[in-house]
């Protein structure tokens, strides 16, 4: 199955959260490829430190079920405490499809629920799947990337912040 995963952290070392976290998801499956790392201005919570955040396109053999506790997994090894809704963490990893899928159950909902009012996961949606047709609106990653507005976003180069 075809799965994007969005990645994201704000504590501790960013970029080598990411890149850790994109080594063991070669644990949950097949990497096929790769957003570019961008920097956001947090949301909902705005007290906190920037994030870097990226998508990964994965193939898998693992149900959506088994992908999230393997995700869960991957964090809590990064060090990720679950606390503060929204609030800072180390490591944060999304389902955000799981094929043209839709999952709601009391512990997952397939596609995420927020995608579409997050810039900071549809700009490397983009890259990855610019085409995607989200299996609910029956929009693209990219028309929901134009509607976006106010949300700062910008390209990571290390050694610059926001």
């Amino acid at each position: 199955m075809e799965i994007y995963i969005a990645l994201g952290s704000n504590l501790g070392n960013r970029a080598e959260n990411l890149e850790n976290a994109v080594v063991a998801l070669k644990g949950v499956g097949a990497v096929c490829a790769q957003s570019q790392v961008y920097e956001t201005a947090p949301l909902y919570v705005i007290d906190q430190p920037a994030y870097l955040n990226a998508v990964v396109k994965l193939e898998t053999s693992l149900t959506a079920e088994q992908a999230l506790t393997a995700l869960q997994a991957i964090e809590n090894a990064a060090g990720r405490e679950r606390g503060v809704r929204y609030g800072a963490r180390s490591l944060d990893l999304d389902i955000l499809y799981y094929g043209n899928v839709v999952i709601e159950t009391a512990t997952l909902q397939v596609p995420h629920p927020l995608l579409a009012e997050r810039a900071f996961v549809l700009y490397p949606l983009c890259d990855v799947a610019p085409d995607f047709i989200h299996p609910v609106t029956g929009k693209t990653s990219t028309q929901m990337k134009a509607a976006m507005c106010g949300q700062d976003v910008r390209l990571y180069t290390k050694g610059t912040s926001i």
